[in-house]
């Protein structure tokens, strides 16, 4: 069967819903991190995050938000530095927010042996 003939997708509708089509689609891939936390908050309510995450960890997509999630080179990290060296109380909050991250992941049925997320360290 040929694409033109395929069936429509019932998402269809469902997708001028979703944030990511709504505002610009460089905000989920931005060099700020204050912008990759925007992103990242505007997923929250988003009825494919969950869809949107595991394929991410699937794919280990190698930059950007997805499912509410920030990748880097294929890894979740918790939260985008800035550029330079990280200060020690930064050093301790990116921990925190690791485990976070790591629960989130629990949370969503993508932490187990088959689905095996990197986290970043």
């Amino acid at each position: 069967m040929s694409l033109a003939l395929a069936p429509l997708d019932v998402s269809v509708e469902v997708e001028a819903n979703l944030p990511c089509r709504k505002f610009d689609p460089d905000l989920w891939f931005s060099d700020s991190p204050a912008e990759l936390e925007l992103a990242k908050s505007l997923c929250g309510d988003c009825p494919l995050r969950v869809e949107c995450l595991a394929g991410a960890v699937e794919r280990a997509e190698p930059w950007g938000v997805w499912g509410g999630e920030i990748f880097e080179r294929g890894a979740v990290v918790p939260r985008k530095r800035p550029r330079g060296r990280p200060r020690k109380e930064d050093l301790a909050r990116d921990a925190a927010l690791r485990v976070e991250a790591e629960a989130r992941l629990a949370a969503s049925g993508l932490s187990d042996s088959r689905n095996t997320v990197r986290l970043a360290a």
